[in-house]
This record gives C-alpha cells, sequence and structure tokens, in this order.
C-alpha cells in the first residue's frame, strides 16, 4: 500500500462518519470542519493502531533518533546535551507506549469531538513536534557522512544512504515512508491542527459529555492494555515484518540477491561543487567526455535501473560463529528443525547477569530445547556482537550446551519482538514464533508444528 491508497481510504472514512454526523445525528455545526475533524481523527486512529501492533518498533525507532540526537549534539559543540540522550534511550519503551495511546486518544476525542480546546492544544505541539523530527531527518540526507548536521557549510547535493534514519515510523512496519513525505506530510497536517486550535467551537461535539468522556478513558485503558500484550507477554499478533510466519526466507534470500545483481547502470549524475549545477547523461555519453568532469570539481554519483524486488532485512540476515564463518546458508538449507532462540541483547555482564533475566532462560527456554536435542532436533541461539568469554559465561549461567552465534542486534530485532524468543524454522521457511512467556511445551510443539510440517 502506498500513502496516496492509504489516504484515499481515510477520506472514504472521514466521508461516511461526516454523512453520520450530519445526516443522522445531526450535530455538524461546520460541514467542512466535521470533514477535517474525522479526517485527522481517523488518520491518528489507524496511525496510533499500527503501531500499537509493535510498540517495541516505535521504541527501537526511538531509539535511532536519540543515537542520532547524541552523535550531533558531540559534533555540535554541545557535548553537555549529549548524555542526555542516551539516559532518554532507558525510557523508549515507555516513551512509545505514551505516544501511541496519546495517538489514539486523540484521534477519538477529534471524531468525538471531546474537550475540542484541549484537544487543539494538545494535537498542535504534537504534530509541530513530529514536524521538526521528520525534518531533521530528512534534512541529514544533505550531510555528507563524517559531517554535523549543523556544519552547514558542508552540506552538498541530497543522498538518501546519507540518512541515519530512513523512515520516520509514522505508520511502524506497516507502511515504510522516505522522511520527505513524511515531513510533508506532517507539515500538511500543520494546517489542521492550526484551524482546530484557533476555532475549536467550530468542531462538532457527538452524545453526551459523560459519554465523551467515558469513551476516551475507555479507549486510553483498551489502548495501554493492547500494547503491552503485543510485547510484555506475547508477539505482535500481526506480523508487517519481512520475517514473520510463513516466510520462505531461503527463497526470498535469493530472490533479492537476484534482483539485486540485475541492477544495472542507467547513467551518471555530475553535480558541481561550486555552483550546485547537476547534470546527467547516460553511461555511453560519460564515458566520451568524463575527463571534463574531474571530481575535484564535481561530485559523481551513478544512476540505476530498479530493482525488480525490494530488498528487506532479508538480504542483510548473516549470523556468525566464534570462526567468523557465517551459518545462515547452513541454517536455510537445513532438511531438519530447527529452534533458534534469539535475544537481540544480553542483559547483565559476565559474572554479573540480571537474574530475572537467566531465569527466563532457566524456566522458560531451556526445559523446551533441551526436550527438542533430545528429540534429535537442531537447537542454536543468535545474540548480538559480544566477545566469547561473554557467551561462555552466560551459557554456564543458563546452564546451555547449544552454540551461540552473533549478528546485527537491530537485524535480530526484526526477526522477533520478544528477548528472548524462539523461532522454529525448517529448510528456510518460518513455521512459527514465540515470545518466551508464551512458549509451549515441546510436546505440544511437535503435536501441533512439527507434524503440520511433516504432513505438508
Amino acid at each position: 500500500m502506498t500513502l496516496t491508497t492509504l489516504l484515499i481510504y481515510i477520506g472514504l472514512a472521514a466521508l461516511a462518519l461526516t454523512g453520520i454526523t450530519h445526516f443522522v445525528l445531526r450535530a455538524t455545526r461546520n460541514v467542512g470542519m466535521s470533514l477535517l475533524q474525522n479526517f485527522v481523527g481517523a488518520l491518528f486512529l489507524f496511525s496510533g493502531y499500527v503501531k500499537a501492533i509493535d510498540p517495541l518498533g516505535t521504541a527501537y525507532k526511538m531509539e535511532q533518533y536519540f543515537a542520532e540526537f547524541e552523535a550531533t549534539a558531540n559534533g555540535a559543540g554541545a557535548a553537555f546535551l549529549a548524555p542526555v540522550f542516551p539516559w532518554l534511550n532507558e525510557f523508549a519503551v515507555g516513551f512509545s507506549v505514551f505516544m501511541i495511546v496519546l495517538e489514539i486518544m486523540l484521534g477519538f476525542m477529534l471524531i468525538l469531538g471531546a474537550k475540542p480546546r484541549l484537544t487543539g492544544w494538545l494535537l498542535f505541539p504534537i504534530i509541530a513536534f513530529f514536524t521538526v523530527l521528520t525534518g531533521f531527518t530528512y534534512l541529514t540526507g544533505y550531510v555528507p557522512s563524517g559531517s554535523n548536521f549543523f556544519a552547514f557549510g558542508d552540506w552538498g547535493p541530497y543522498t538518501d544512504t546519507n540518512m541515519k534514519v530512513t523512515d520516520c515510523g509514522c505508520f511502524g512496519d506497516f507502511l515504510k515512508l522516505e522522511p520527505r513525505v513524511s515531513f510533508l506530510k506532517d507539515v500538511a497536517l500543520l494546517i489542521p491542527a492550526v484551524i482546530f486550535l484557533l476555532a475549536p467551537g467550530k468542531l462538532h461535539r457527538l452524545f453526551t459529555y459523560r459519554t465523551r468522556t467515558l469513551a476516551i478513558v475507555a479507549a486510553g485503558t483498551i489502548s495501554v492494555f493492547y500494547c503491552l500484550s503485543n510485547f510484555v507477554w506475547d508477539i505482535p499478533h500481526q506480523d508487517f515484518r519481512p520475517f514473520k510466519v510463513g516466510t520462505d526466507v531461503a527463497a526470498r534470500k535469493q530472490a533479492e540477491s537476484d534482483a539485486a545483481a540485475a541492477v544495472t547502470v542507467l547513467g551518471y549524475e555530475l553535480t558541481n561543487k561550486a555552483n550546485g549545477e547537476v547534470v546527467r547523461m547516460t553511461t555511453d555519453e560519460f564515458l566520451k567526455v568524463y575527463k571534463d568532469y574531474p571530481e575535484e570539481a564535481w561530485v559523481i554519483d551513478n544512476f540505476t535501473s530498479e530493482p525488480t524486488l525490494e530488498a528487506t532485512k532479508i538480504s542483510e540476515f548473516e549470523v556468525s560463529d566464534a570462526e567468523g564463518y557465517d551459518v545462515v546458508p547452513d541454517l536455510l538449507a537445513d532438511p531438519g528443525y530447527t529452534f533458534v532462540i534469539v535475544a537481540y541483547k544480553l542483559k547483565g555482564e559476565a559474572g554479573n547477569w540480571d537474574e530475572d533475566y537467566v531465569e527466563v532462560w532457566r524456566e522458560d527456554i531451556q526445559p523446551v530445547v533441551e526436550r527438542a536435542k533430545a528429540a534429535g532436533h537442531t537447537v542454536m541461539a543468535m545474540t548480538k556482537f559480544v566477545d566469547d568469554a561473554t557467551i561462555e559465561d552466560f551459557k554456564r549461567a543458563i546452564g546451555a550446551d547449544y552454540p551461540f552465534h552473533r549478528g546485527d542486534d537491530i537485524l535480530l530485532k526484526t526477526i522477533i519482538r520478544s528477548n528472548p524468543g524462539v523461532v522454529l524454522m525448517k529448510e528456510g521457511v518460518i513455521l512459527n514464533k514465540w515470545h518466551h512467556d508464551k512458549l509451549p511445551a515441546f510436546e505440544d510443539i511437535a503435536n501441533r508444528d512439527i507434524l503440520a510440517a511433516s504432513s505438508k
């Protein structure tokens, strides 16, 4: 789905709501205002809902922003601000849930017309904040690698690879938006935000004050519970990420690799470093005149054909053993069943592991994977890059006798939203995934998932 398609659906929903508000409930004070009210409200509800499905995804996005802000502060002569961002990082999950719930409540408040003045005063600063955030992200595309955002003299041509945060996370993993598109969207939303702020009396109000208040409180309560259910004691009930259940990771990885290999250079874009002049030409044209465009005076970039298949995190699926060997090809080709324990971060440090975290492994994970090994299945764990001594100390702490492999923590977070979580794979296909709190007994897995897969 594209943003345009989504906005059309949101617009149709707003038209339907406005029709009910005007013709059935007869509550409109200004039809145009009601339509705008319902459109922004429906957009906020949908945006909040798709993020509530995966609150950890929003939290991880916040961590990316905090890391970028820390680096920017350090390089801009504001090192005294830098320590604030790692501290904020510790509360990223809490911030995520708070913002998601607030977004959903604001959506309901707009549609119902609850507390219009408060709604306006909440909506405007939130949209203004995200406009600045997405604007900053978009503008980093003009900042060359190694330069600071505030070193404006170093800015060059826009290059999307310059951005450390490549999408805003406005719609979670359901819909990825380029920062420029996100920025323009937020700029557009500032218009109704200002209107609601200046003319709250023209907003429609549905039902009674008591009913509106109860509806908003109920929406907030349900939203909090729903958010927590998708990461505290279970994984998201809908998975928009590439490693969802049923995915043939082996086939997808090969297809993405083939698509990338088939990309061809169509030509070159040259930007004059002195005056910003841009020249585009085909490869044949460039080869004839390349001496006229020395690298000292021109930034030379090529432009290519579009891949027939968009690359996902599956293309980056690489996990190394203790010797540095990538075990993923063997994993994806294994005809047997493999229980993969994914933990993007081992909580604590060697000799001082988090007791609750160790207990999760001992009580939830170990009994299942030990039975799986005894039944002849493969068991492995994946965690972020740490040294051998740390791995061995953690294995002793939990009583593990299976290998721990290492990979990028962002990749591991993409595979499963649980730390630790378990993924069952066979011949490169993801058969099932479990939060550690929801991991069934091995006998239940064998009777349901393994027998079901074997019968296909």
